[in-house]
């Protein structure tokens, strides 16, 4: 089979793509054959500094895939030659709350990932898909959505009459759109692009802040909310934003942090102040998947997908994470 790997640390046009044994499932394990992966920023920083992750050479990139049972291991229940499955970010997280064992199990990343034509997967790592999305739909699911998903309705009990904040118009916050109005929640959304903006608004965006033209885009949230502030914020910028976004969330509301795209400093004042629970959340369980995926279906949901590469230019996808000017989730096809 051929694989992406990551064998130093010269970044995305350092990719190297090779051929590796075809491997064969063991105990409790599946053979997929890969037909889509989906881009995540954490799958472009581990690329462009794998030293400073302690990533060993060769490492296959990407945590985010979907495809077809070709064969299974021994003791295999779950799964049958021919089911369109999609890996779990995590190999080793089922249900509860992470640990440090789910962490050394993240694909892409401690072990090698997906961006290949064949995976083994853990029979534990890998949920059925629904049966109305694509490959390439599906693949958007592991990281992006399930992310999303958690943050909202795990970690923020978000719920009908709800109101919730999303920066920028990434794959986490589209999705994170979708799902609050997928659960009557009222959505406001940021970027910097009007015509951005006015892709979200198609998708149930309740209110649009263009992030240049209002700097103080804290202050008018507010202004939407009465006073009170979002119920819950995903935080998608990190240091760069925090402040703005504690400001903007309501007095015991909930802030649930998933990214580091800009740097900064906070203080942890406001915090304290108006008692919000600020939660790091890192994707989520298999159990959550499924969930996720059982709501998908019931309610048609279709994944965003601004591009679609060929396996063969996958770098270029990459090239496209780090211009930032995409809506919604990058994808390469197997």
């Amino acid at each position: 089979m051929r694989a992406y790997e990551i064998v130093a640390d010269g970044g995305i046009d350092a990719l190297a793509l090779n051929t590796r044994q075809s491997p064969q499932p063991g105990q409790g394990q599946i053979l997929v054959a890969l037909r889509a992966s989906s881009i995540n920023y954490r799958d472009l920083s581990t690329i462009e500094d794998p030293v400073a992750r302690g990533i060993a050479f060769p490492r296959i990139p990407n945590s985010d895939g979907a495809g077809e049972v070709i064969a299974v291991g021994a003791g295999v229940t779950r799964f049958k030659a021919g089911d369109r499955v999609a890996g779990c970010f995590f190999q080793n997280w089922s249900d509860g709350g992470i640990s440090a064992a789910a962490m050394a199990s993240a694909m892409g990343g401690a072990v090698d990932g997906i961006l290949a034509e064949q995976a083994l997967l853990s029979e534990a790592g890998a949920v059925h898909i629904p049966a109305h999305m694509s490959f390439e739909e599906a693949a958007t699911l592991p990281c992006a959505g399930l992310t999303a998903w958690n943050c909202l309705l795990e970690q923020g009990g978000l719920k009908a009459g709800n109101t919730a904040l999303f920066l920028g118009t990434g794959g986490v916050s589209i999705f994170g759109l979708q799902i609050a109005k997928m659960v009557g929640a009222r959505a406001i959304i940021t970027s910097s692009s009007d015509e951005k903006l006015e892709r979200a608004r198609g998708l149930g965006a309740d209110e649009l802040i263009n992030y240049r033209e209002t700097p103080d885009w804290e202050a008018r949230v507010l202004e939407m909310t009465n006073g009170a502030g979002v119920d819950v914020t995903i935080e998608t910028g990190g240091g760069g934003t925090l402040e703005k976004t504690m400001e903007a969330t309501r007095v015991g509301g909930t802030i649930s942090l998933i990214g580091v795209l800009t740097g900064g400093t906070i203080n942890p004042t406001t915090v304290m102040r108006k008692s919000i629970r600020l939660q790091g959340v890192y994707v989520g369980s298999r159990r959550m998947f499924e969930d996720m995926n059982a709501a998908f279906s019931l309610n048609q949901i279709h994944p965003v997908i601004d591009r679609v590469f060929d396996f063969e230019d996958a770098r270029s996808a990459y090239h496209a994470m780090r211009a930032a000017g995409h809506f919604g989730k990058l994808v390469v096809t197997i």
